[in-house]
């Protein structure tokens, strides 16, 4: 289990939102806008030595705060929002480690497109691909949520999609949209769901609050689920102290 770090970008600045308040008209529900920039956070990770983060593009004017980003620690975060097959190969550039894609992968009825998919992959390589499967329940199982989390679309999250989607060689982030920003506690069944079942690399987020949190995701997800932390964190505003949780990421590379 590792800790990912995470930037989130909302019109150019640093922010954390609860995630299914992010509609295209509206006010979004922000819980932190910090006044430092994108790359004051990247170069903190950096300086961490934390690996495997993203910075996210959450709508329009975001790029540029992105690339500074991206810059300020070269091959150490992952890029998302927006990513098609015309743009990823110049996110990479930019100095992204992989590229993370969603709503580019369904089609307008919800449908995931394979097609898409493979095109992506024939681009970048699978190993330079992170597919971002965010979860919404709906009747007890889990499908994706996409198009910011506007879009519940008719793909199915288990074990024998998992594999179909992603394989072994894969990578997939997966944010617990019903108690993403909320800081209400972990959705425990998926991350069971997660460390059970999912074939490749995953990373999860959606609800931690504290230490516990992150052990009981140690402990549900058999140490093979990874997280992200975002607005509990004290430098977005929470109590949940950021060197602490650097200090519990330490502790986990040593064993």
């Amino acid at each position: 289990m590792r800790f990912r770090p995470c930037i989130d970008l909302h019109e150019g600045c640093v922010k954390q939102i609860v995630g299914s308040s992010l509609r295209d008209s509206g006010q979004a529900n922000i819980n932190f806008a910090a006044t430092e920039s994108a790359e004051y956070f990247a170069d903190m990770y950096r300086r961490d030595g934390l690996v495997g983060g993203h910075v996210i593009m959450l709508g329009p004017g975001n790029e540029d705060a992105a690339k500074k980003a991206l810059q300020a620690y070269p091959d150490g975060l992952q890029i998302g929002g927006g990513i098609n097959p015309e743009n990823a190969v110049k996110w990479l550039e930019y100095g992204a480690s992989k590229v993370i894609v969603t709503s580019y992968l369904f089609d307008a009825n919800g449908i995931f497109c394979y097609p898409r998919l493979e095109e992506l992959i024939d681009v970048v390589g699978i190993e330079r691909l992170v597919l971002d499967l965010s979860c919404i329940a709906v009747d007890g199982d889990y499908y994706v949520a996409a198009n910011r989390w506007q879009t519940v679309t008719k793909q199915k999250v288990d074990g024998e999609s998992l594999m179909e989607l992603v394989g072994e060689d894969g990578e997939i982030l997966v944010h617990a949209v019903d108690v993403e920003g909320k800081q209400q506690g972990i959705d425990e069944k998926l991350v069971v769901l997660l460390g059970e079942e999912c074939p490749c690399c995953v990373t999860y987020a959606g609800g931690i609050r504290s230490l516990a949190d992150l052990e009981k995701i140690d402990k549900l997800g058999n140490g093979r689920v990874d997280v992200t932390v975002g607005s509990a964190l004290d430098i977005f505003g929470g109590n949940l102290s950021y060197n602490e949780v650097v200090n519990f990421d330490r502790e986990r590379r040593k064993g």
